[in-house]
């Protein structure tokens, strides 16, 4: 899958599931193509959120539901998964 292509859909399914102000998408599998068994077709996502319905949650809570949301895309598209709760 093209990454521009993942950072869409990532977006467009955050903002349908979450009530949230904003949301970031940025790829870091750059700071990983040395490493061994790296896969280019697995990508390093760095996902910022803005949304009061997580940041009343614990992190595990709110880390299950992100990972619930985009498991179909961490299954075939993602790699790693930084997901930071403003």
């Amino acid at each position: 899958m093209d990454i521009n292509k993942l950072i869409s859909i990532i977006k467009n399914k955050i903002t349908n599931d979450l009530s949230c102000e904003m949301v970031e998408v940025e790829d870091k599998s750059f700071l990983h193509k040395n490493h061994p068994g790296n896969d280019n077709s697995k990508f390093h996502i760095k996902l910022t959120i803005k949304s009061k319905e997580l940041k009343e949650m614990n992190r595990i809570e709110s880390n299950k539901k992100v990972h619930k949301i985009l498991s179909n895309e961490i299954k075939i598209s993602i790699h790693s998964l930084q997901i930071l709760i403003q």
